[in-house]
Order: structure tokens, then C-alpha cells, then sequence
């Protein structure tokens, strides 16, 4: 029988989760690299055992961790993550200018086909690979160095590169979001790139409908229909129809339209699942209940999902990164909040449990379905 491993990177640490095909007992490693955030664990589709942390702190700077054999050893590889050329300078919250500067890594992606090749999206927002495993990394310029780079300017939580969506079935096409510039997709692997933002509008920004500036959050779609994309915004639920080219509300009955994450069933290409928080001032479940809510029509109708989630006085977030779903039938879904507890509904929403609790602030949970 094949089983789940799931891959948690938290504020003071990472932790591995492991399951048979049954999901309903788990074994919990961790934490490794204790006490350093950790803000994205990444697994190869290309071997299993291939994994990838981004090890991050204060004092110590950045780390890219790998390990060969599933999580057990890891072993520090490179992080020369150095701009190419002139750095430049990007915008600031008050206007004013400041100069490019590396801060981490915020989200890794490795090759469905080559293990030692990996996409890494950091902050300040600029894409970098490497095709060695990680011992080296070079920048893919033609991002940071688009026309309108110097007005992109920082989200809350930093001008950070936090999605990267490649087209399934051409490896040269690619969407990244950034916060706090939108979505820019490129069709020749990254070489020159395009914005991809008509039908945003952000209230907050001197021009609602400008080219670049929006906040975009998080963005999913299924292999299977590469060309519909959603989009989970500061503000807006949001679906595109033609790969990123234009995009329309599909917020519809939610209780609330802000959050951070959505994600797409493995097997059910217009089943969708985000999980709304209060407000961008309260990073919290409406009504103090943990509730992720489902559509099997791909957006407008929304229903909510709680039975196994706490629904009262949960005041809990799900992060931008901290969703996933498993290839199992039925397809599992998982949750990692802020309060450290990590839950599985083992049929896509219907029920749902707690894997483990108490960890540090979950930032993000990756699964990977072993042979």
C-alpha cells in the first residue's frame, strides 16, 4: 500500500509526517533545525527521497538544507542567492525607493523530471535556479529587471516571490505571483516576462486597475486543465479561464473574501478549497470557527466544511503556503494553522482530524504520495 509524507516547515523548525495509504496513524520527526524558520519544505516528484528546506534566520541569514534519503540526514548546500548586475531599487510602502536586497527563500519547486533542478521564489521578489542540486544558484533576471520592477513594493510580510505555477505540459510557460506586484507569466522560460493582472482591482492602490501593484496571495490549478487558474487575493477569490490572461470573481457566498490559501483536488479539476479569515486587520476565522470552504463548481458556490475543526474561539490563521492535497482516492486535503496544529480530512473536506498539535506557527505543508 502506498502512503503520505507530509512536509511541514514552522517558525522554530520542520517537521516530517508520515502515514500508510489509510492516513489514520502518524508518525512525527522533527523538529529538524530546530529553533530556525522554516518556511518551505519542497519533495522531488522526481525521487522521493530528494527533499529541499529554506533554513532561515536573523542572525545566520539563509540556508538551503537537502536531503537524500526522505528527511532523515540533511546536509547545508549553496546559498549564493546574489542579484545578476545592478541591483537596482524597488518601491517602499511610503513611495521612496530602496535597493534590492536578499532576505530568504520563501518557496522552493523542484522539477517533475530532474531532481537536482529547482526553482527558488525569495524576497525581495526575484526567481533564481539551480541545476546541481542546490550546490549553486543563478538568477532568472528577466523578472526582477521588467519595466515595471522599481514600482513593485512590499506586502505585509515582505515583497516576497511565493508562487510559482508552471504549465504542466510546457516547461518553457510559467505564472509567479508576487507580493505586493500580481501575477507575471513568461513563455520562454523565463527570459522576458509579461504582467498577467487584467480583471484585478485593488481598492487600496492610488489606481484600483493598474497593470502591477495587487496583492495576490496564493494561485493553484489542476494538471488536467492547465489553462483555468485561481487565484486567492488580498480581497477576491478569483478564476482565470485563459492561463492568467484575465481574471473574474468567483467569491460568491463566502463568508468573507479575504485569506491566503486555495488549493485544487487532485482528481476533481472544479472542486476548490480556500479558508477565509476575517479581514486584513483580523488574521483570524470569522466568528472565532475554523472552517475551510469547498466548491465543486469552481468557484461562486461555497460550502463550508467543519466537522473535526474547532468552531469556537479559534482565532487560528492558515497561511499562503500551509494547504495541500494528497494523489490518494479518495484525495486527502491538509491544513497547517498558527496555533501549530495540522489537519487532515482524509476525504477531501468531508471530515476532518488532527495530525499532530502544538507545533510552532505552521508557514507551509507539502505532501508527497510514496510509492
Amino acid at each position: 500500500m502506498s502512503g503520505v509524507r507530509v512536509l511541514v516547515g514552522t517558525s522554530k523548525g520542520a517537521f516530517v509526517l508520515t502515514s500508510d495509504g489509510h492516513r489514520d496513524s502518524w508518525d512525527v520527526s522533527g523538529p529538524l533545525f530546530g529553533g530556525w524558520e522554516v518556511y518551505h519544505v519542497a519533495g522531488s516528484p522526481a525521487d522521493p527521497d530528494r527533499l529541499y528546506a529554506s533554513q532561515s534566520n536573523g542572525w545566520f541569514g539563509q540556508i538551503i538544507q537537502r536531503s537524500d534519503d526522505g528527511g532523515t540526514t540533511w546536509e547545508p548546500v549553496g546559498n549564493d542567492f546574489t542579484y545578476e548586475g545592478d541591483p537596482g531599487s524597488h518601491q517602499f510602502y511610503d513611495g521612496s525607493s530602496v535597493p534590492w536586497n536578499f532576505t530568504r527563500v520563501w518557496h522552493l519547486l523542484s522539477s517533475v523530471d530532474d531532481p537536482d533542478m529547482v526553482l527558488a521564489g525569495v524576497e525581495d521578489a526575484a526567481l533564481f535556479r539551480t541545476t546541481d542540486g542546490g550546490q549553486s544558484w543563478s538568477e532568472l533576471p528577466g523578472l526582477r529587471t521588467h519595466a515595471s520592477a522599481s514600482s513593485w513594493a512590499p506586502g505585509a510580510g515582505g515583497l516576497c516571490l511565493h508562487t510559482i505555477l508552471p504549465h504542466p505540459d510546457d516547461p518553457a510557460s510559467m505564472l509567479v505571483a508576487i507580493s505586493a506586484a500580481g501575477v507575471l507569466a513568461t513563455e520562454d522560460g523565463g527570459t522576458t516576462w509579461q504582467p498577467a493582472n487584467t480583471g484585478l482591482r485593488s481598492e487600496f492602490m492610488p489606481e484600483p486597475d493598474a497593470e502591477v501593484g495587487h496583492c495576490v496571495h496564493k494561485l493553484a490549478r489542476h494538471p488536467a486543465r492547465p489553462d483555468v487558474v485561481f487565484m486567492q487575493k488580498h480581497w477576491d477569490v478569483m478564476r482565470s479561464d485563459d492561463g492568467g490572461v484575465s481574471w473574474r470573481e468567483i467569491s460568491g457566498n463566502l463568508p468573507t473574501d479575504f485569506g491566503f490559501t486555495i488549493d485544487v483536488h487532485a482528481h476533481e479539476p472544479d472542486t476548490v478549497y480556500v479558508v477565509p479569515i476575517t479581514s486584513d486587520e483580523h488574521h483570524y476565522p470569522p466568528d472565532g470557527r475554523l472552517r475551510v470552504y469547498r466548491s465543486r463548481t469552481g468557484g461562486d458556490e461555497w460550502e463550508p466544511l467543519t466537522d473535526g475543526l474547532p468552531q469556537s474561539n479559534c482565532y487560528v490563521n492558515v497561511l499562503r503556503d500551509a494547504m495541500a492535497v494528497d494523489a490518494m482516492d479518495p484525495c486527502g486535503v491538509y491544513i497547517g494553522t498558527t496555533g501549530g496544529q495540522v489537519y487532515i480530512s482524509p476525504d477531501g473536506g468531508d471530515h476532518w482530524a488532527p495530525i499532530v498539535r502544538d507545533l510552532p506557527r505552521v508557514l507551509s505543508v507539502e505532501v508527497q504520495t510514496l510509492p
